[in-house]
């Protein structure tokens, strides 16, 4: 199932390498290329929904599209399975022990996979059964709405082009995701919520990935410990310009949301809707 908005330049990419599926279902956000056009020459069943957030999405579609098959794999128009993939779904398909599945992906910037500023592997539920995987919304992302025990994690991943419609695109995009990071960040620490010292120390990459980003909620000179952490302690130098460019890019989105959140704050404050705040 793929998800899209003027996805002309991505799309015949992305279905060429899912033409093994039978049932490749599109919905769209009100395209205005031929992202359409596309996507019904590949044989693709295409419906259209106005976009809310990408959790809304993917549930609208499980919840009111009829798929062919039990098992639903989730993307967007900038991603790409590769064959080891394909093989490895089939795998565990077959096992039957999860309601669904964690896929890590590479990150291509200027052609080049960030093994190590990309922080690879991080991991996102992408594989799931129809009537047990829902989502909600997390930040400018989804998150997967089930008990741990009960998703399991996959080894191959697929191919991500963050980059494929230019800096500009991205840019706009990240502006928006600064966004929603930002209320959510003012939310999490207007109600207080503790940190999970326990993931941390967990064996679970995606639960320790969360309580890391957690604390970096707390901390201050985020930008900068963001683009430490990456290219130094996470051996982003070892990506060459490509990992130098994209760990600056990365600090810069993250200042993007302290100024948002900040901004928020001060919102909130007295006589923030008559002007500055008198001395």
């Amino acid at each position: 199932m793929l998800l899209t908005l003027n996805e002309e330049a991505n799309l015949p990419a992305c279905l060429a390498a899912v033409d093994w599926c039978d049932d490749i279902v599109v919905l769209d956000s009100f395209s205005s290329d031929s992202t359409l056009a596309i996507a019904e020459a590949a044989g693709a069943r295409v419906y259209q929904r106005r976009f809310d957030h990408f959790a809304g999405q993917r549930n609208h579609a499980l919840e009111q599209i009829e798929f062919k098959h039990e098992w639903i794999l989730h993307l967007d128009a900038d991603e790409i399975v590769t064959p080891e993939l394909y093989a490895e779904i089939g795998q565990v398909i077959a096992e039957g022990c999860f309601d669904a599945f964690r896929i890590p992906s590479k990150t291509v910037f200027f052609g080049q996979w960030l093994r190590y500023s990309g922080m690879y592997p991080t991991y996102q539920v992408r594989l799931g059964h129809r009537d047990r995987l829902r989502f909600k919304q997390v930040g400018h992302g989804q998150r997967e709405d089930l008990p741990a025990e009960r998703v399991g994690t996959l080894t191959e991943p697929y191919l991500h082009y963050s980059f494929s419609k230019g800096l500009t695109e991205w840019f706009d995009k990240h502006n928006r995701y600064a966004t929603d990071e930002a209320r959510e960040t003012v939310a999490a620490l207007s109600a207080g919520h503790g940190l999970d010292w326990r993931g941390f120390w967990s064996r679970d990459r995606t639960r320790r990935r969360r309580a890391l980003k957690a604390l970096s909620l707390r901390l201050p000179f985020r930008p900068s410990l963001r683009f430490f952490y990456m290219y130094v302690l996470r051996r982003g130098f070892l990506d060459g310009r490509a990992g130098f460019t994209y760990c600056r890019l990365l600090a810069i989105y993250e200042y993007l949301i302290v100024l948002k959140t900040r901004e928020l704050q001060v919102g909130q404050g007295p006589g923030s809707a008559t002007g500055p705040r008198q001395a």
